[in-house]
């Protein structure tokens, strides 16, 4: 009993770290958050962390993972029963939004993180890829949409919403940029592709 109960509170801490890292990383970026800013912001030791996290990087890494899994879940319950195209992307949109000021800060910082990290960050553009080129299959047999190659689809997206994400400051200084630009961006690339709007 006493060994399933220090499980659940080690669970607990970890899930608990995890959290305030994204919350930091989103807030000071991933490659300058220390890990005694974590430790700090999440009320344990500095050998709290490194407990759970033995690294830097695997702590990034697990975080970028944890990003992952819940953009993937939230896009794949906000697409489901969605068949087209334009209904996918809003999804990815909607998704995205609330996960906002973590995945620009990626976006950015991406070429800087360590390999395992920039790995998994792969791994969840391919599963959104992946959504956007079942719908887009579809909809190209259909004649709805053009018949673009769909690396090219996935490409136009998503350089679209990172080079605002990027840019946010520019584009949206004082807050998201997708609440700002979402449905403008979205509508520009349906026009691109062809989609019907609904």
């Amino acid at each position: 009993m006493a060994g399933t109960r220090r499980r659940t509170q080690k669970d607990q801490t970890r899930r608990h770290l995890i959290e305030v890292a994204l919350e930091q990383f989103a807030q000071e970026g991933l490659t300058t958050t220390r890990t005694a800013d974590i430790a700090n912001a999440a009320g344990v030791s500095h050998g709290t962390v490194f407990a759970h996290f033995p690294t830097q990087e695997v702590l990034v890494t697990a975080v970028i993972e944890e990003f992952g899994a819940r953009v993937s879940t939230r896009l794949h319950e906000l697409a489901a029963g969605s068949t087209g195209l334009r209904d996918v992307l809003a999804a990815h949109l909607q998704g995205l939004k609330e996960f906002e000021a973590f995945y620009a800060r990626l976006v950015i910082e991406r070429r800087l993180l360590p390999e395992s990290a920039q790995s998994t960050f792969t791994l969840i553009q391919s599963s959104i890829s992946f959504h956007i080129s079942q719908a887009a299959g579809k909809e190209m047999e259909e004649g709805t949409i053009h018949p673009w190659p769909i690396h090219l689809l996935f490409n136009t997206w998503v350089g679209l919403l990172h080079y605002y994400l990027a840019n946010g400051d520019l584009f949206a200084p004082e807050g998201s940029v997708l609440e700002r630009y979402g449905e403008e961006l979205l509508n520009h690339y349906v026009g691109l592709t062809g989609v019907k709007r609904c």
